[in-house]
This record gives C-alpha cells, structure tokens and sequence, in this order.
C-alpha cells in the first residue's frame, strides 16, 4: 500500500504544468544539447556534453518525482472542506501572536507548495503542527528556535 500524500488543487495544478513543462520544452532541449556536443567528436574531454548529460539525469529525476508525487497525491480542494471551522490541512488561518500584537494569516499545504512569502506553510512546519485539529479563539503554543511562541487563532476560512 502507498502512502498517499496531501495537496492542495492548486499544488497539484502546478506540479501538472511543471511535468508538462519538463517534457515538452526541457526534455526536447536537452536532447538536442547533447546531439550538438556530440557533433563537436571527443566525448572524452567534452565539457559540454558532460554538462548536458548531468542536466538530462537531473531532468529525468525530477520528471520521475513529479509523476511519483501526483501518483501518490490525495488532492485537497480547500472550497470543499467542511471540518466545522477547524484547523485542517488546506484550510487559511489568521494568528494573532500573543506577544507582540501582530497578525498573520497563512494557509497549510504540502511541502512542495510551501512558500512563506506567499503565506503558504508546510502542514509539517512547527507552526501547521500546532493548530492542526484547533478552532477560532483556541491558543496554539508553538516551539521554535528562538523559545515558545504563543498565537491565538481568530479565524479558519477554507478558500
């Protein structure tokens, strides 16, 4: 049995439009690359080749993660959460931290889609483990390198 691993529709959008990036324009390049340093005869003392043929098995590798990671992935479409305003995976929470004042608001996805600058955070950030499970008005004590954090949780939106 293969684990299944979380992520958002938009995640999974993604991932499909990077494989088909790969295949269609990437793979076609680099293909042609090697042809080209191929051409130039000594393969021995060939640094371009060398440097195409590291690209193709660095491409190849991530082509097989991508189709490994949609093969195993339990698409989450956020819009059609009810978990009776819960926090769950996919879901848009607004923090209040306890301490300074100042609000956040991030949503939790999987790993791949993790972005801070965009507010995402991964479902196994110190932070995402804290309020998975609690409700708008709960305290989430999170652990982090500079000491406990604590947040009040104002509001869950699944979006």
């Amino acid at each position: 049995m293969s684990v299944k691993y979380p992520i958002t529709l938009r995640g999974a959008e993604m991932l499909r439009v990077e494989l088909q990036r790969l295949k269609s324009v990437d793979r076609p390049a680099v293909i042609a690359a090697i042809a080209e340093a191929r051409s130039h005869g000594d393969l021995s003392e060939n640094a371009e080749y060398d440097a195409a043929k590291e690209r193709q098995g660095f491409l190849e590798g991530r082509i097989k993660d991508i189709e490994g990671k949609l093969g195993n992935a339990q698409i989450i479409d956020p819009a059609s959460l009810d978990a009776d305003g819960r926090v769950v995976f996919g879901s848009t929470v607004e923090l209040e931290d306890m301490d300074s004042g100042d609000t956040v608001t991030y949503q939790i996805v999987g790993d791949d889609e993790a972005d801070i600058k965009v507010a995402k955070i991964s479902l196994n950030s110190p932070v995402a483990r804290a309020l998975i499970g609690k409700f708008a008005g709960d305290i989430a004590e999170v652990q982090t390198p500079g000491g406990k954090r604590e947040y009040e949780i104002l509001d869950v939106k699944y979006l």
